[in-house]
């Protein structure tokens, strides 16, 4: 019997049918911009999310520290949330990569308040301070359990940004998954920043690549370091095809894994497990003393279900395409067991 792999929604494999249109895709050199694939789906994104242009990269780390790198100088500061993936999982990018200095804020289920925007502007004439140039937010929230960050926070940190010459990056990295959840548009979400990143490889289902959008000066500044940063592709059109398959025929579909995200989370809720009520396709369990994730982890693993562990008395499960309703069912009755073993 197959595992139940609930690590991440990065772990599918692509369907028959995207293998197919991988297969037929049309391709060119996309250095020298003619793969008409990566083209037609940089085209598309852009107009989904209502901005001027877009650039396909490899990774949604990469689309995030290009972003950072497009909209500030060496020096800058950056107010990030402070379980924001940017901060926590990008190796320290933004010093590494761009010289910038990360200020952190903790948010509101990965929401920023405005006023702490606010409270670290600092005067011009200021020649001690650093100056910030960049705040970045995160939509859907992955370490809030896939929270929706709710349109009007985001506009309100827009609008607060805006008023002081401060640009906004949109790490949306799960945006596909806010934006059928909430019924809020793509472009609508794209609208409170500067420039925003989307990924093909998590919901969606994609093996490789996300989307970088924002206005043409930026997003032409960003391809130019993209090559600088070894991530110009060739016939990256194969992967592209992927991408279009994906936005045709995968993103109605996440409704499902958040369907099935909500029934996991009511089956894993028992004595000494806390799991909140999931927004999206993230399932965070809390687990009291003495229970150790390790030992729930290892036990799972032995009944062939794969989550992982989320922080301190924390394990975090994600629904995908890859797994369906008896996976689920499976799932929940491979915890139980694991919590009574660990016990």
């Amino acid at each position: 019997m197959s595992a139940i792999d609930l690590r991440s929604d990065t772990v599918t494999r692509p369907t028959p049918a995207m293998r197919r249109a991988i297969a037929e895709a049309e391709v060119g050199d996309d250095v020298f911009g003619d793969d008409p694939t990566v083209l037609a789906l940089e085209k598309r994104c852009a107009e989904l999310a209502g901005k001027a242009a877009a650039l396909y990269v490899p990774s949604g780390t990469m689309a995030n520290q290009l972003a950072v790198n497009v909209l500030t100088q060496p020096g800058n500061e950056v107010l990030l949330e402070s379980e924001s993936h940017i901060f926590l999982y990008e190796q320290g990018g933004i010093a590494a990569t761009s010289g910038c200095l990360a200020h952190i804020v903790a948010g509101e289920r990965g929401a920023l308040d405005p006023a702490a925007l606010v409270a670290r502007l600092r005067p011009a004439s200021d020649d001690h301070a650093a100056k910030l140039a960049l705040v970045c937010v995160e939509n859907t929230h992955n370490r809030a359990g896939g929270a929706i960050v709710p349109l009007a926070k985001l506009r309100a940190m827009a609008d607060t940004a805006r008023e002081h010459g401060v640009r906004v990056h949109l790490d949306g990295a799960r945006l596909w998954n806010a934006a059928v959840a909430s019924g809020v548009s793509i472009a609508e979400w794209a609208a409170c920043a500067d420039t925003a990143m989307m990924c093909f490889s998590k919901g969606l289902g994609a093996p490789v690549g996300s989307i970088l959008v924002g206005g043409e000066a930026e997003i032409r500044q960003a391809r130019r370091v993209r090559k600088r940063w070894g991530g110009g592709m060739r016939q990256a059109g194969i992967l592209a095809a992927a991408c279009l398959h994906a936005l045709d025929h995968h993103v109605a579909r996440l409704a499902e894994d958040h369907a099935r995200a909500k029934r996991l989370a009511a089956g894993m809720r028992m004595d000494g497990v806390e799991v909140g009520e999931p927004d999206t396709n993230i399932v965070i369990a809390r687990l009291a003393a003495p229970l150790d994730p390790a030992k729930v982890l290892a036990e799972l693993e032995k009944r062939g279900v794969r989550m992982v562990g989320f922080g301190t008395g924390r394990i975090r499960a994600i629904c995908h395409l890859d797994v369906d309703d008896a996976g689920v069912e499976r799932a929940i009755g491979a915890f139980g067991e694991a919590v009574h073993a660990s016990r």
